[in-house]
């Protein structure tokens, strides 16, 4: 088996849990979205200028600190061949300024995003808040990004390897701009697809964000489904993938699945966050005073950990075990994605529970599901998808 994680002080995991550790055990303190595009920053220095000798080095240091190697962890699922199953959720790299380094922190593949064809500011700050005790976030972002056109030319300035050989799977998440009519959602969606494809392995329709008024309404089977058969006539299109809310109805689940093996989409993403706030409506967030029940905004990390997983399940029992499916939600402990992959996930996503736990968490999942596999008797990691096999 692969070498444990390195927890050492001048390790990358060692660095994070000093000096960021004190800080994401509060709520307060430094703003949770000031302190995203601090790192965000660094790292698109980073991967702008990864070939240059000195950062290469750095990176070749990281690199060897989390990342995990075996064959068993690699899969090719929807034409994409994956280093292994552990990715890095939308909504962190969202104009896709670290597409070029994502594989050396150990995950093996990353979707950058949501992008919409307009460029947007998003909603009014403050809009992200730690629940530090609960290891969950409070997200209203509403889809800021720089637009269709600013992430073509930022993932091209980056020089990434051509579709097919990149290091890590690059995925790119869409939505609909906010000034677009919701009668107009399919030719929003379509413009941006149509001018990023060439640069997707995989795209995802997100039709899921709580924050965005409407965007769930195209969740309805009738209305997802004219959106998909628009963005499958497009020359060139990916492989389709659609991210779901954990609020569904289970007839609402079941309807998605079927259209999603009816219209051969490549997969499902299972979830976004919730508008449900899963029995924190008192808890108070700090800055604002006001309780999460008063609160607008999608919940994710721990606390969504249940939910997402009876959604997959749910998926899973109505699709069979021929469609992909994505889980996400509540995933920061290997336990977690052995628990996910073997309901019926072949690939598992990260973003709230890495961030309170560091770059190595990736590793640690590795070494999780390296070890359950060993102790199943598995000899790849596509026989414990859907298997039930508990953590051991």
């Amino acid at each position: 088996m692969a070498q444990s994680s390195s927890s050492g002080v001048l390790s990358t995991a060692g660095f994070y849990r000093r000096w960021l550790g004190p800080v994401l055990a509060n709520d307060e303190g430094v703003d949770a979205e000031q302190l995203s595009r601090a790192a965000l920053q660094a790292l698109a220095q980073l991967s702008l200028r990864r070939r240059w000798p000195g950062v290469s080095g750095v990176l070749e240091g990281i690199s060897a600190e989390l990342q995990r190697r075996d064959v068993r962890l690699e899969q090719v699922l929807f034409g994409c061949r994956f280093s292994n199953p552990v990715g890095l959720a939308a909504g962190f790299d969202k104009n896709g300024v670290a597409a070029g380094v994502w594989d050396r922190f150990g995950f093996g593949f990353s979707e950058v995003g949501t992008v919409t064809w307009h460029g947007q500011p998003g909603n009014p700050r403050p809009r992200l808040f730690r629940l530090a005790q609960e290891r969950a976030a409070l997200n209203r972002m509403g889809f800021n990004n720089g637009g269709a056109e600013m992430l073509r030319r930022t993932l091209l300035r980056q020089a990434l390897p051509a579709r097919g050989q990149r290091p890590a799977v690059l995925g790119i998440n869409f939505g609909k701009s906010k000034i677009t009519p919701l009668d107009q959602a399919a030719d929003d969606y379509a413009s941006s697809l149509e001018l990023l494809a060439p640069q997707a392995d995989y795209a995802v329709i997100n039709v899921s964000s709580p924050n965005t008024p409407g965007l769930r309404d195209l969740q309805d089977a009738s209305q997802l489904r004219r959106l998909v058969e628009r963005l499958r006539r497009l020359p060139g299109c990916p492989p389709l993938l659609v991210k779901i809310a954990p609020d569904l109805e289970d007839d609402a689940i079941d309807g998605l699945a079927r259209l999603a093996y009816e219209e051969g989409l490549a997969g499902v993403i299972a979830v976004n966050t919730s508008l449900d706030r899963l029995g924190l409506e008192q808890r108070v967030i700090a800055q604002t005073g006001r309780t999460l029940a008063e609160e607008a905004g999608g919940l994710s990390g721990d606390p969504l950990r249940r939910r997402a997983l009876e959604v997959l399940r749910r998926l899973r029992a109505t699709a069979g075990p021929a469609l992909p499916l994505v889980g996400v939600g509540g995933i920061s402990t290997p336990e977690a994605a052995w628990e996910r992959i073997t309901a019926g996930a072949s690939l598992i996503q990260l973003y709230t529970g890495w961030i309170y736990e560091g770059p190595d968490l990736v590793p640690r999942v590795l070494e999780g599901l390296q070890l359950q596999l060993d102790r199943h008797g598995f000899r790849h990691i596509s026989e414990a998808v859907g298997s039930g096999a508990p953590w051991r």
